[in-house]
């Protein structure tokens, strides 16, 4: 039985550029689930209930890959959330990040994993206060860290105020399960 029996019943549309290897194990839960689903071109997001293209789903795998986004792919990143905010489309980004990172308040906590490559190529001690060492490297004319927690929360932060952004976390082994709950928040009964 589909798990859209208490809702219309639809289709997901997965956008193309999604890779086929990144997301089997979300095409394995739609399929045990019966869940319908094809894969077409988005004009925003990655994935779409079929009957409702006024909410999209976008898939990052993971703090790391957000970071990217918002700082090397900003002017991409942003003109996306320009276009879903014109169009009217609610854009959820759903986060596939375990651990303790449950909602935006938690990234604060996040480490960015390029922090110790950094620390290594610098020379930087990762004992003491690894805060004011970098401090200390940084004002000597060293090269900017990495993204940490907290500057990446308030960027997305940011994102959500100026753009209508939703960000939502989960685990990697519940990414279906999530996007169908984002896609059909408010249908039905269910």
């Amino acid at each position: 039985m589909s798990i859209f029996a208490d809702v219309a019943d639809d289709t997901i549309i997965i956008d193309t550029r999604e890779k086929p290897r990144a997301i089997e194990r979300i095409l394995k839960y739609f399929d045990d689930n019966e869940i319908r689903h094809i894969s077409s071109k988005l004009y925003c997001g990655d994935y779409q209930l079929l009957s409702n293209g006024r909410k999209v789903c976008d898939r990052k795998q993971s703090l790391a890959e957000v970071a990217s986004n918002l700082i090397q792919d900003h002017e991409r990143f942003r003109a996306e959330a320009i276009r879903a905010q014109e169009a009217g489309i609610e854009l959820v980004i759903l986060v596939e990040h375990g651990g303790n990172i449950h909602s935006l308040d938690d990234v604060v906590h996040w480490t960015n994993p390029r922090l110790y490559g950094y620390c290594k190529k610098h020379n930087i001690s990762r004992k003491g206060n690894l805060k004011a060492n970098i401090r200390e490297y940084v004002n000597a004319g060293g090269q900017k860290p990495p993204i940490d927690g907290l500057q990446l929360a308030r960027t997305m932060y940011t994102m959500s105020v100026k753009y209508g952004i939703r960000w939502e976390f989960c685990d990697k082994y519940h990414t279906g399960e999530r996007i169908i709950e984002i896609l059909t928040e408010g249908s039905g009964d269910g």
